[in-house]
């Protein structure tokens, strides 16, 4: 992504991210059908806290996200981030909960992608379409 697209893209995160913030989800809790939390999980040179709102997938009382980017050429900086902890935060609506993260491996990730992802969100399918990385899935457990 170029320098440009990059900071306008975390200038958007942060925009929305704050939306959300003061009105506990009321504006940004979803997008496209799908409900919408803000990941807040430590940059991993930095160590500094990073928000992004996300699309997530409630399954088996975790939390999913998907490194989509929306298909883009590289990986989001908040899967790499993801894939680096061991723990970071969610917000939804008014609630912020402490989460375990993993990143999910093969063949977990498959059958995630395939009956949680693509059978709740199918333009999922669009997004990895356009790139030749697999997208990866972070799993989030409440703590």
């Amino acid at each position: 992504m170029n320098p440009i697209a990059k900071k306008l893209m975390a200038t958007a995160n942060k925009a929305a991210s704050g939306l959300y913030r003061t009105t506990n989800g009321k504006v940004g809790g979803s997008v496209r059908g799908q409900k919408v939390l803000i990941l807040t999980v430590p940059g991993r040179k930095s160590g500094q806290p990073r928000s992004v709102p996300l699309a997530y997938f409630e399954h088996g009382g975790n939390y999913l996200v998907v490194g989509s980017a929306g298909g883009m050429k590289d990986e989001p900086d908040w899967m790499k981030n993801l894939a680096a902890v061991s723990t970071a935060s969610v917000q939804i609506g008014d609630s912020t909960t402490a989460v375990a993260v993993r990143i999910a491996a093969e063949p977990e990730r498959a059958l995630l992608w395939h009956d949680v992802v693509l059978a709740r969100a199918p333009f999922f399918a669009d997004y990895q379409r356009k790139t030749d990385r697999t997208l990866r899935i972070g799993v989030l457990t409440p703590q």
